[in-house]
């Protein structure tokens, strides 16, 4: 009796940009948990919550700034990843305006909604990024970087800030936020590993620049355990770098996962920058820098990560 009322009484959890590649797998994860889950919708035009099972959908507009108010009332926790992706297209001026507002609106447009509605919610855990840092200092020994550090002054690096701090109000209303400064996702079925295995399938490694510059990177299942472990433990406050705790060159991370997808029988191929700053403009930028970045904080918590190597990381991506 006591498991059934535990079950009818867990949390619901607000998600935005839960149709996306993160947040399809934090939404089945919550769900296996028993909790219940609301997608903010730009495609749900009912004024009421459309439920199934343990999920619903609700309808928003960033533009119009509207939230339907019964999805923020039944919300214990929000988790917010809604943002245009930033590596789809070239950065062009009215793209990186697009990158921007459409975090920086999204994250607003909650804040006032929470402002302005009666709500429960305890805690948001809202998607940021490891473009908050810049480029490793080029002389040894390199530091990573922590999250106390301050932003780049980049385009991304500005982006991040921007975003973080437009939630930074929450604080008083009493609701606890943690920013999760996440690096190079490694998952099955989109992402990084989509676009490393193309070539791949053709026998070809590509390797980006020299192949020297540092990749900070998370397994999808860990960074949704991490989003998941933010939610329910108070000790997660403010900003929390969501990498893996060995962090790998740009070379090292191709010809691991070539290994495993072709044996021996693969060509690594060097990408020239100059080719690359040609081909994808100011995003070569990111594409080429160096960025060592520190798990500390979360690990300290007491977070144990299943995938703390880019083998082990790469063969359950692969075997999945």
């Amino acid at each position: 009796m006591l498991g059934f009322i535990n079950v009818w009484f867990m949390p619901t959890v607000l998600i935005t940009g839960g149709t996306g590649f993160i947040g399809k797998e934090i939404t089945a994860l919550l769900l296996r948990k028993n909790y219940e889950v609301i997608l903010l919708s730009r495609t749900v035009a009912s004024p009421g919550i459309l439920n199934k099972g343990n999920i619903g959908w609700a309808g928003w507009d960033i533009k119009k700034g509207i939230i339907y108010p019964e999805a923020i009332r039944r919300a214990d926790y929000i988790i917010h990843l809604a943002g245009a992706g930033v590596a789809e297209k070239r950065w062009t001026k009215k793209r990186k305006e697009e990158i921007v507002s459409s975090r920086v609106q999204s994250s607003k447009l909650l804040l006032r909604c929470l402002q302005e509605t009666k709500n429960n919610v305890r805690a948001v855990i809202s998607a940021s990024a490891i473009g908050w840092y810049g480029p490793d200092r080029e002389e040894p020994p390199v530091i990573p970087f922590r999250e106390m550090d301050p932003p780049d002054d980049s385009f991304l690096g500005e982006t991040c800030r921007l975003w973080e701090e437009s939630l930074e109000q929450l604080e008083g209303l009493n609701i606890r936020l943690v920013k999760m400064r996440t690096g190079i996702v490694l998952g099955p079925d989109g992402g990084a590993l989509r676009e490393l295995l193309k070539p791949l399938r053709f026998g070809i490694a590509t390797i980006l620049g020299s192949g020297k510059q540092v990749i900070s990177w998370i397994h999808l299942e860990d960074l949704c355990r991490l989003y998941l472990e933010a939610m329910e433990n108070e000790a997660f406050l403010g900003a929390f770098n969501a990498v893996a705790p060995k962090p790998v060159t740009n070379r090292n991370l191709v010809t691991c996962l070539a290994r495993e997808v072709r044996g021996k029988f693969y060509i690594p191929v060097y990408i020239p920058s100059f080719l690359l700053k040609w081909i994808m403009g100011e995003m070569s930028v990111e594409i080429l820098k160096s960025t060592s970045v520190s798990a500390d904080k979360a690990r300290n918590t007491g977070f144990q990560f299943l995938y703390p190597s880019v083998d082990a990381a790469l063969k359950a991506c692969l075997n999945r």
